[in-house]
This record gives structure tokens, C-alpha cells and sequence, in this order.
């Protein structure tokens, strides 16, 4: 794992806590600023993601051209 696909679990889990809060004392401004928080954490993990694929794959071409 790397430092994004941490930072955006967080940042999505937060949102579904500020969410859930947001539901409990009926604020719309606070549901919808955990469901930003949430997409934006998304982002941010799936753009980790990204970044471990290209790492992957610049090892396996690395390694390749090794042998």
C-alpha cells in the first residue's frame, strides 16, 4: 500500500462517518460534504492504485530485462 491509497481510505471513511452524522442531527450541508469527502477519498485510492500498477509493472520490465 502506498500513501494514497491510505490517505483516500481514511478520507472515504471519514466521509461516511460525517455523513452518517449528518443524518443523525438532519444536516443536509454535513450528508453532503461526507458524500464529497467519500468521492474525493475514492479518487484519491484509486489513483494510488494506479500508481502500485506502474510500479508493478516497471519491476516486472526491470526483472525481464535482467534475464
Amino acid at each position: 500500500m502506498n500513501k494514497d491509497q491510505v490517505k483516500g481510505a481514511a478520507k472515504d471513511l471519514g466521509g461516511k462517518i460525517q455523513e452518517e452524522v449528518g443524518k443523525l442531527v438532519g444536516s443536509t450541508e454535513q450528508q453532503t460534504k461526507g458524500l464529497k469527502n467519500q468521492a474525493e477519498g475514492k479518487v484519491q485510492q484509486h489513483v494510488g492504485d494506479l500508481k502500485e500498477n506502474v510500479k508493478d509493472a516497471r519491476d516486472a520490465v526491470k526483472d525481464a530485462l535482467k534475464t
